[in-house]
């Protein structure tokens, strides 16, 4: 006989910026799809790779068709996300950023939410030490935070060794699922006092918390947060499709 799962309890924004802001933390981490922005950016900018030409005809085939195979459940999460940055090899560095930077200022920008944008600039005001961990290309992510104020230092995301300035296949990291966990412990973070994340590809990061921070959550991620006692909380640009 199954246990009956409490509700889940939902910040408003304001509770949820008391929340996080007091006690003032000395470390917070955040995921940054579906957390900091709506939305996949990592798929997005795939997409537009294959879009934009910056990916080979035969490149965009094969890894649209492992991406179909990671949908139907037979390619894993860390797979995928390993595919997903492997796929430059043989590009420049420099050609991949400024690719990063016109897709983000195109697609992604307006769908940051500024709840959050607001969040992590009074974080740093209280003088907070920021990261962020993301199972997306590094190009991507360091681009992204760059409207956070968090330098590429403080970014642990998918990344594949450069040669040369070339891009390789050789990967350095995927932080996914209890990858992200082991990420922070590797830089000496094993108990941040704040950790924001959107899916159940975060729980194991979210669990290190002195504080957890469910933000946009997932199904699977709302039913952790209710077994665990995490509140939620739903960025106003997403609350219309959560609120029953």
């Amino acid at each position: 006989m199954s246990l009956e799962v409490p509700p889940v309890i939902r910040f408003s924004n304001e509770e949820f910026r008391r929340a996080a802001l007091s006690p003032p933390p000395r470390v917070a981490v955040f995921d940054c799809d579906g957390t900091l922005w709506d939305g996949d950016a990592g798929l997005g900018f795939m997409t537009w790779s294959m879009e934009a030409g910056v990916l080979s005809r035969d490149v965009s085939d094969w890894i649209d068709a492992r991406h179909r195979l990671y949908r139907q459940g037979e390619v894993s999460e860390l797979q995928i996300c390993g595919e997903m940055v492997q796929v430059y090899a043989g590009l420049r560095d420099e050609e991949l950023r400024r690719a990063a930077a016109r897709y983000f200022a195109a697609h992604v920008d307006a769908q940051i939410f500024p709840e959050m944008r607001s969040l992590v600039a009074d974080l740093r005001a209280a003088g907070a030490d920021l990261w962020a961990v993301s199972s997306t290309n590094h190009w991507v992510i360091e681009e992204g935070l760059r409207r956070f104020g968090i330098g590429p230092e403080r970014v642990m995301a998918a990344a594949v060794r450069v040669h040369n300035g070339l891009i390789t296949s050789d990967l350095v990291d995927v932080p996914t699922d209890e990858g992200k966990a082991v990420a922070l412990r590797r830089v000496g973070i094993a108990h941040p006092d704040l950790v924001f994340g959107n899916s159940i590809h975060d729980a194991a990061m979210l669990e290190m918390a002195e504080r957890a921070f469910p933000v946009n959550p997932t199904p699977a991620l709302v039913e952790v947060a209710a077994r665990r006692g995490w509140s939620v909380f739903y960025p106003e640009a997403v609350l219309a499709d959560h609120s029953k």
